[in-house]
Protein backbone atom coordinates (compact mmCIF):
# COMPACT_ATOMS: atom_id res chain seq x y z
CA UNK A 1 0.00 0.00 0.00
CA UNK A 2 1.23 3.49 -0.89
CA UNK A 3 1.52 5.76 2.15
CA UNK A 4 -0.53 8.94 2.56
CA UNK A 5 2.64 11.03 2.46
CA UNK A 6 3.61 9.50 -0.91
CA UNK A 7 0.27 9.65 -2.71
CA UNK A 8 -1.27 12.82 -1.29
CA UNK A 9 -5.00 13.23 -1.85
CA UNK A 10 -7.27 16.19 -1.24
CA UNK A 11 -10.33 15.98 1.04
CA UNK A 12 -12.56 15.11 -1.94
CA UNK A 13 -10.28 12.22 -2.94
CA UNK A 14 -8.64 14.07 -5.86
CA UNK A 15 -4.91 13.91 -6.49
CA UNK A 16 -3.07 16.67 -4.63
CA UNK A 17 -1.74 19.12 -7.24
CA UNK A 18 -3.92 18.47 -10.28
CA UNK A 19 -7.12 18.37 -8.20
CA UNK A 20 -8.48 15.58 -10.42
CA UNK A 21 -10.36 12.36 -9.74
CA UNK A 22 -9.54 9.29 -11.85
CA UNK A 23 -12.84 9.59 -13.75
CA UNK A 24 -11.95 13.18 -14.73
CA UNK A 25 -9.09 12.00 -16.96
CA UNK A 26 -9.39 10.90 -20.59
CA UNK A 27 -6.91 8.41 -22.04
CA UNK A 28 -5.72 11.03 -24.52
CA UNK A 29 -4.14 14.03 -22.82
CA UNK A 30 -2.95 17.28 -24.39
CA UNK A 31 -0.49 19.29 -22.30
CA UNK A 32 0.17 22.99 -22.71
CA UNK A 33 2.41 25.19 -20.62
CA UNK A 34 0.25 28.31 -20.35
CA UNK A 35 -2.96 27.94 -18.29
CA UNK A 36 -4.68 30.41 -20.66
CA UNK A 37 -3.98 28.06 -23.57
CA UNK A 38 -6.22 25.33 -22.10
CA UNK A 39 -9.37 27.23 -23.11
CA UNK A 40 -7.91 27.88 -26.55
CA UNK A 41 -7.69 24.12 -27.06
CA UNK A 42 -11.04 23.21 -25.49
CA UNK A 43 -12.77 25.93 -27.53
CA UNK A 44 -12.54 23.46 -30.41
CA UNK A 45 -14.30 20.69 -28.40
CA UNK A 46 -17.87 19.83 -29.28
CA UNK A 47 -18.67 19.43 -25.59
CA UNK A 48 -16.84 20.22 -22.35
CA UNK A 49 -17.86 18.06 -19.41
CA UNK A 50 -15.37 19.22 -16.79
CA UNK A 51 -13.33 22.28 -15.84
CA UNK A 52 -11.06 22.14 -12.80
CA UNK A 53 -8.03 24.03 -11.62
CA UNK A 54 -5.52 24.44 -8.85
CA UNK A 55 -2.44 26.67 -8.95
CA UNK A 56 -1.12 26.66 -12.53
CA UNK A 57 -2.74 23.30 -13.31
CA UNK A 58 -5.95 23.97 -15.26
CA UNK A 59 -7.80 21.00 -16.74
CA UNK A 60 -10.67 20.74 -19.23
CA UNK A 61 -12.07 17.35 -20.26
CA UNK A 62 -14.57 16.97 -23.06
CA UNK A 63 -15.34 15.50 -26.46
CA UNK A 64 -14.23 16.21 -30.00
CA UNK A 65 -16.73 14.15 -31.94
CA UNK A 66 -16.72 10.80 -30.16
CA UNK A 67 -13.15 11.25 -28.90
CA UNK A 68 -12.80 12.04 -25.19
CA UNK A 69 -9.88 14.37 -24.51
CA UNK A 70 -8.25 16.03 -21.54
CA UNK A 71 -6.22 19.21 -21.92
CA UNK A 72 -4.11 20.31 -18.96
CA UNK A 73 -1.65 23.12 -18.31
CA UNK A 74 1.69 22.15 -16.83
CA UNK A 75 3.24 25.52 -16.18
CA UNK A 76 6.90 25.93 -17.09
CA UNK A 77 9.79 23.52 -16.58
CA UNK A 78 10.52 19.88 -15.86
CA UNK A 79 9.96 20.35 -12.12
CA UNK A 80 6.30 20.87 -12.99
CA UNK A 81 6.43 18.02 -15.51
CA UNK A 82 7.55 15.74 -12.66
CA UNK A 83 4.34 16.61 -10.80
CA UNK A 84 2.04 16.37 -13.83
CA UNK A 85 3.37 13.08 -15.25
CA UNK A 86 3.44 11.34 -11.87
CA UNK A 87 -0.08 12.45 -11.02
CA UNK A 88 -1.46 11.60 -14.48
CA UNK A 89 0.02 8.13 -14.11
CA UNK A 90 -1.41 7.82 -10.61
CA UNK A 91 -4.88 8.78 -11.88
CA UNK A 92 -4.65 6.11 -14.57
CA UNK A 93 -2.87 3.31 -12.75
CA UNK A 94 -3.32 3.53 -8.99
CA UNK A 95 -6.49 2.53 -7.14
CA UNK A 96 -7.01 5.49 -4.82
CA UNK A 97 -9.32 3.56 -2.48
CA UNK A 98 -6.83 0.78 -1.73
CA UNK A 99 -3.70 2.84 -2.50
CA UNK A 100 -2.33 0.02 -4.62
CA UNK A 101 -1.14 -0.22 -8.22
CA UNK A 102 -3.82 -1.64 -10.50
CA UNK A 103 -3.27 -5.15 -11.90
CA UNK A 104 -4.09 -3.93 -15.42
CA UNK A 105 -2.22 -0.79 -16.42
CA UNK A 106 -3.43 1.94 -18.79
CA UNK A 107 -1.12 3.56 -21.33
CA UNK A 108 -2.05 7.20 -21.90
CA UNK A 109 -1.43 9.15 -25.10
CA UNK A 110 0.21 12.42 -24.04
CA UNK A 111 0.67 15.16 -26.65
CA UNK A 112 2.46 18.38 -25.77
CA UNK A 113 1.58 21.49 -27.77
CA UNK A 114 4.22 24.03 -26.83
CA UNK A 115 6.27 26.96 -27.99
CA UNK A 116 9.95 26.79 -28.83
CA UNK A 117 12.90 28.59 -30.38
CA UNK A 118 14.87 27.21 -33.31
CA UNK A 119 18.64 26.85 -33.07
CA UNK A 120 19.15 26.07 -36.77
CA UNK A 121 19.00 28.78 -39.44
CA UNK A 122 16.86 26.66 -41.77
CA UNK A 123 14.12 26.03 -39.19
CA UNK A 124 11.90 29.00 -39.94
CA UNK A 125 9.60 30.84 -37.55
CA UNK A 126 6.07 29.53 -37.93
CA UNK A 127 7.26 25.95 -38.40
CA UNK A 128 5.35 23.21 -36.58
CA UNK A 129 8.06 20.74 -35.59
CA UNK A 130 7.76 17.32 -33.94
CA UNK A 131 10.40 16.17 -31.46
CA UNK A 132 11.90 12.80 -32.37
CA UNK A 133 14.01 12.96 -29.20
CA UNK A 134 14.13 15.12 -26.11
CA UNK A 135 17.48 15.97 -24.52
CA UNK A 136 17.37 17.07 -20.88
CA UNK A 137 19.98 19.48 -19.52
CA UNK A 138 18.18 19.48 -16.16
CA UNK A 139 18.72 17.08 -13.25
CA UNK A 140 15.25 15.48 -13.16
CA UNK A 141 16.17 12.00 -14.35
CA UNK A 142 19.09 11.74 -11.91
CA UNK A 143 16.40 10.88 -9.35
CA UNK A 144 14.88 7.99 -11.34
CA UNK A 145 16.17 4.63 -12.54
CA UNK A 146 15.25 4.64 -16.21
CA UNK A 147 16.19 2.24 -18.99
CA UNK A 148 17.75 3.68 -22.15
CA UNK A 149 18.18 1.91 -25.49
CA UNK A 150 21.44 1.83 -27.45
CA UNK A 151 20.53 4.81 -29.63
CA UNK A 152 19.66 6.92 -26.61
CA UNK A 153 22.89 5.89 -24.90
CA UNK A 154 24.91 6.75 -28.02
CA UNK A 155 23.39 10.23 -28.23
CA UNK A 156 23.89 10.69 -24.50
CA UNK A 157 27.59 9.83 -24.69
CA UNK A 158 28.20 12.23 -27.57
CA UNK A 159 26.25 14.98 -25.79
CA UNK A 160 28.40 14.52 -22.70
CA UNK A 161 31.51 15.11 -24.78
CA UNK A 162 30.04 18.01 -26.75
CA UNK A 163 28.67 19.81 -23.68
CA UNK A 164 31.59 19.02 -21.37
CA UNK A 165 31.73 22.66 -20.24
CA UNK A 166 28.33 22.19 -18.55
CA UNK A 167 29.76 19.49 -16.27
CA UNK A 168 26.60 17.40 -16.42
CA UNK A 169 25.30 14.26 -18.13
CA UNK A 170 22.30 15.08 -20.31
CA UNK A 171 19.56 12.46 -20.48
CA UNK A 172 17.96 11.33 -23.73
CA UNK A 173 14.47 10.00 -24.43
CA UNK A 174 12.70 9.33 -27.71
CA UNK A 175 9.13 10.19 -28.56
CA UNK A 176 6.37 7.74 -29.39
CA UNK A 177 6.72 6.19 -32.82
CA UNK A 178 2.99 5.45 -33.03
CA UNK A 179 2.00 9.05 -32.20
CA UNK A 180 4.55 10.36 -34.70
CA UNK A 181 2.98 8.20 -37.37
CA UNK A 182 -0.52 9.33 -36.42
CA UNK A 183 0.05 13.05 -35.87
CA UNK A 184 3.46 14.09 -37.20
CA UNK A 185 3.83 11.94 -40.31
CA UNK A 186 4.42 14.93 -42.61
CA UNK A 187 5.96 17.38 -40.12
CA UNK A 188 9.64 18.30 -39.93
CA UNK A 189 11.31 16.47 -37.07
CA UNK A 190 14.30 17.15 -34.91
CA UNK A 191 15.98 16.74 -31.55
CA UNK A 192 14.63 19.09 -28.92
CA UNK A 193 16.91 20.39 -26.18
CA UNK A 194 15.13 20.93 -22.85
CA UNK A 195 16.81 23.57 -20.70
CA UNK A 196 16.34 24.17 -16.94
CA UNK A 197 15.70 27.89 -17.45
CA UNK A 198 14.74 30.54 -20.00
CA UNK A 199 17.66 32.96 -19.88
CA UNK A 200 21.27 31.82 -19.40
CA UNK A 201 20.33 28.09 -19.64
CA UNK A 202 19.11 28.85 -23.17
CA UNK A 203 21.98 31.20 -23.99
CA UNK A 204 20.05 34.45 -23.49
CA UNK A 205 21.99 37.39 -22.11
CA UNK A 206 20.43 40.43 -20.44
CA UNK A 207 22.55 41.77 -17.55
CA UNK A 208 24.00 38.54 -16.17
CA UNK A 209 27.37 37.12 -17.12
CA UNK A 210 26.74 33.80 -18.82
CA UNK A 211 29.22 31.01 -18.17
CA UNK A 212 28.79 29.74 -21.76
CA UNK A 213 28.52 32.88 -23.93
CA UNK A 214 28.50 30.87 -27.17
CA UNK A 215 25.71 28.52 -26.05
CA UNK A 216 23.51 28.69 -29.18
CA UNK A 217 26.51 28.07 -31.45
CA UNK A 218 27.51 25.14 -29.26
CA UNK A 219 23.99 23.71 -29.52
CA UNK A 220 23.58 24.04 -33.27
CA UNK A 221 26.99 22.52 -33.97
CA UNK A 222 26.10 19.21 -32.28
CA UNK A 223 25.70 16.21 -34.57
CA UNK A 224 25.25 12.50 -33.94
CA UNK A 225 25.22 10.47 -37.15
CA UNK A 226 22.58 12.33 -39.20
CA UNK A 227 20.86 13.82 -36.14
CA UNK A 228 21.14 17.44 -35.00
CA UNK A 229 19.62 19.65 -32.33
CA UNK A 230 16.85 21.78 -33.80
CA UNK A 231 15.13 23.70 -31.01
CA UNK A 232 15.17 24.78 -27.37
CA UNK A 233 12.35 24.69 -24.80
CA UNK A 234 11.72 23.59 -21.20
CA UNK A 235 9.47 20.48 -20.95
CA UNK A 236 9.86 17.90 -23.74
CA UNK A 237 12.69 15.75 -22.37
CA UNK A 238 10.99 15.37 -18.99
CA UNK A 239 7.72 14.35 -20.65
CA UNK A 240 9.43 11.82 -22.90
CA UNK A 241 11.60 10.28 -20.18
CA UNK A 242 8.84 9.92 -17.59
CA UNK A 243 6.24 8.79 -20.13
CA UNK A 244 8.57 6.07 -21.37
CA UNK A 245 9.37 5.00 -17.80
CA UNK A 246 5.66 4.69 -16.95
CA UNK A 247 4.71 3.00 -20.24
CA UNK A 248 2.81 5.92 -21.79
CA UNK A 249 3.05 7.25 -25.35
CA UNK A 250 4.25 10.86 -25.69
CA UNK A 251 4.78 13.32 -28.52
CA UNK A 252 5.91 16.95 -28.39
CA UNK A 253 4.65 19.33 -31.07
CA UNK A 254 6.58 22.60 -31.13
CA UNK A 255 5.32 25.91 -32.48
CA UNK A 256 8.54 27.66 -33.51
CA UNK A 257 8.21 31.30 -32.43
CA UNK A 258 11.83 32.41 -32.50
CA UNK A 259 15.05 31.83 -34.37
CA UNK A 260 17.91 32.05 -31.90
CA UNK A 261 20.54 32.16 -34.66
CA UNK A 262 19.36 35.41 -36.25
CA UNK A 263 17.71 36.79 -33.10
CA UNK A 264 14.19 37.21 -34.47
CA UNK A 265 10.83 36.51 -32.79
CA UNK A 266 7.51 35.85 -34.52
CA UNK A 267 5.22 38.83 -35.09
CA UNK A 268 2.20 36.47 -35.05
CA UNK A 269 2.82 34.03 -32.15
CA UNK A 270 -0.84 33.34 -31.38
CA UNK A 271 -1.55 32.36 -34.99
CA UNK A 272 1.37 29.92 -34.98
CA UNK A 273 0.20 28.31 -31.74
CA UNK A 274 -3.38 28.05 -33.03
CA UNK A 275 -2.06 26.39 -36.18
CA UNK A 276 -0.37 23.75 -34.00
CA UNK A 277 -3.54 23.25 -31.92
CA UNK A 278 -5.75 22.77 -34.97
CA UNK A 279 -3.26 20.39 -36.58
CA UNK A 280 -3.11 18.15 -33.50
CA UNK A 281 -6.88 18.14 -32.96
CA UNK A 282 -7.53 17.27 -36.61
CA UNK A 283 -5.25 14.22 -36.36
CA UNK A 284 -5.82 13.03 -32.84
Amino acid sequence: MINESELVLNADGSVYHLNLLPEDLANTVITVGDPDRVAKVSAHFDRIELKKGKREFITHTGYLGNKRLTVISTGIGTDNIDIVLNELDALANIDFASRTVKSVLTSLDIIRIGTSGAVQQDVEMGTILASSYGIGLDALMNYYKAAYDDEEKGIQAELGRHFSALNLQPYVAKGSKSLQEQIAFDLPKGITLTAPGFYAPQGRHLRANNSIPNFVSLVNSFQYKALRLTNLEMETAGIYALAKMFGHQALSINAILANRVDGHFSSTPEQVVDKAIQLVLARI
